[in-house]
């Protein structure tokens, strides 16, 4: 669990030769609650066939059942190997210790699953938003957090179309019928 994601990269920099820290991220496994507005072509696979059941999504590659996670992708650049360490994260308070200590290229890759995820990231040092505004509340890249971009408003005001040249608004030409 999350509990040894510190010291999981401490064994892969240490004991493991994995001194390049790649990248860090989170997993949002839960479905959409707001659905999908179209189907990927992986979807359409068997639709014709009625015989063929979709599987149910289990959530946790790692064998959890929990509906967060956290990625990390390191490298042993000498041996020329990689390895994706994965951590199946509480679900209603989601939580790791800070890789910075080990990693310290960790640091903007933490407050990104911070500020998107809302993971608490323990022992960072400087958890701000890289992309959002300070006084924004919510987390966008969690699933249930409604974009307004599933509302679909309709404008408030005028809109003013100009023809396209050659859209029947041809000059006369003064030539005459």
């Amino acid at each position: 669990m999350a509990g040894s994601w510190l010291a999981a990269a401490t064994v892969l920099r240490d004991t493991c030769g994995m001194a390049y820290f790649n990248f860090l991220s989170a997993i949002d496994w839960m479905p959409s609650p707001f659905g999908r507005d179209m189907d990927a072509q992986v979807d359409l696979v068997g639709a014709d066939d009625p015989q063929v059941d979709p599987e149910p999504l289990a959530w946790g590659i790692t064998g959890g059942s929990t509906r967060f996670q956290m990625i990390a992708r390191v490298h042993d650049p000498v041996g020329h190997i990689g390895v994706t360490v994965k951590a199946d994260l509480d679900t209603d308070n989601p939580r790791v210790d800070s890789w910075i200590p080990v990693y310290p290229g960790a640091d903007w890759h933490e407050r990104e699953a911070w500020e998107m995820f809302g993971i608490t990231i323990k022992g960072h040092p400087n958890l701000v938003n890289l992309y959002l505004p300070s006084q924004f509340e919510g987390n966008p890249l969690r699933k249930d957090y409604p974009l307004l971009a599933r509302r679909v408003k309709p404008w408030p005001g005028i809109v003013d179309v100009e023809a396209m040249p050659g859209d029947g608004d041809e000059p006369d030409d003064g030539g005459g019928s």
